[in-house]
């Protein structure tokens, strides 16, 4: 299936937040495949627009993924980084990263764990805050690292690739939101051969992971009447997670009914109902299971893109994921694909008299 071979490959390309080029490149050049033109805003953010009649629609996903910056390089060539994005202190130590440098001579890495035979009994129960933990990237002094162009403010990613987890499901880093990119292309090869329909600005944004930056600028500009955003939904079904909600891996896509972050953003999505019964009917009509999510701690973009111009009737739509924000997640690309046809379907519902009215 396409979406499965477009996700391993996005998911090979690096692009942290604030440095997303090769994944726009990337996306860039499958559009060109597909035969839309595109557009890059100021910001970086990536714009195809299908025109048609009625509201028009923001469809749009983020294209960035969380990681580091270097910090500093000590005179033995340890390095020093700082987070980028909700990075969790307790996933960090022993992982692999790469140093993503500006000709393409990425330096991969390990965040050094202390060794187990020298750890006290009180350190083995402590997780390491990220401000005392170092990379090692094989270098013996602060000038060796610099040759190879790592500098202060160098972007790093945990180590890219992928791979299958059964028959279904996919693990990587950035499955948040390199799985979106890989829906929306799904969606936007499907919108290039339709005949009718609403006006669809296809948005893949930038700096989400960075506080929500990329796609408030896009709107601005686009003004829509209506915002679909794709991202993870939270998976509930590990035993860890039992308690936050129903939503299943291989159980359909699904919708946020409410979003709250709670935690310095105070901002959250509650949809537009218009949105809400389009998607609970589309699916209806498609004979598909349809998801439900109620979280606080989570945060997306359509935050603040609800907010543009006189308002915007919005909805959060998703995958369930789990492991988020860590290393190695995962989605069920049998989520993905019923995503793509909920989405596309959905537009074509989107007709001239399509009522935004709250009622």
């Amino acid at each position: 299936m396409i979406i499965r071979d477009d996700l391993h490959a996005l998911m090979a390309v690096p692009g942290l937040s604030g440095h997303e080029n090769r994944v726009r490149a990337a996306i860039a050049a499958r559009l060109d495949q597909i035969g839309l033109a595109h557009r890059t805003d100021r910001l970086g953010n990536l714009i195809a627009t299908v025109e048609g009649d009625g509201p028009s629609v923001m469809l749009f996903t983020h294209m960035d993924q969380l990681g580091f910056v270097v910090r500093k390089v000590e005179d033995d060539g340890f390095i020093r980084v700082e987070r980028l994005g909700g990075v969790p202190e307790r996933a960090l130590a022993s992982q692999e990263v790469m140093f993503c440098i500006n000709d393409g001579s990425d330096i991969y890495g390990i965040i050094a764990n202390k060794s187990h035979h020298a750890t006290t009994p009180d350190e083995k129960y402590q997780v390491v805050r990220y401000a005392d933990l170092y990379v090692d990237a094989g270098f013996s002094s602060k000038a060796e690292a610099e040759a190879t162009g790592i500098r202060i403010g160098t972007p790093v990613v945990y180590a890219p690739g992928s791979f299958e987890l059964g028959p279904h499901r996919i693990v990587g880093p950035a499955v948040d939101d390199r799985a979106g990119c890989a829906v929306q292309l799904a969606v936007a090869e499907a919108l290039a051969k339709r005949s009718g329909g609403p006006t669809v600005h296809l948005v893949w944004s930038v700096q989400e992971e960075f506080n929500l930056r990329g796609a408030q600028v896009a709107a601005q500009a686009l003004t829509p009447d209506m915002a679909i955003q794709i991202d993870l939904m939270l998976a509930t079904d590990t035993p860890d997670m039992a308690d936050r909600g129903e939503m299943v891996l291989g159980g359909g896509p699904g919708i946020s009914l409410y979003s709250f972050h709670g935690r310095g953003t105070l901002n959250g999505v509650i949809p537009h109902p218009a949105m809400v019964r389009l998607m609970e009917e589309t699916a209806d009509a498609e004979g598909m299971p349809l998801q439900r999510s109620a979280q606080t701690g989570v945060l997306t973009d359509l935050s603040y893109v609800q907010l543009v111009g006189e308002g915007v009737a919005a909805i959060d739509v998703g995958f369930p994921m789990r492991y988020s924000h860590s290393s190695r997640e995962v989605c069920d690309i049998r989520d993905l694909e019923a995503l793509a046809t909920l989405l596309t379907t959905a537009l074509a519902r989107v007709g001239p008299d399509f009522s935004l009215v709250r009622s």
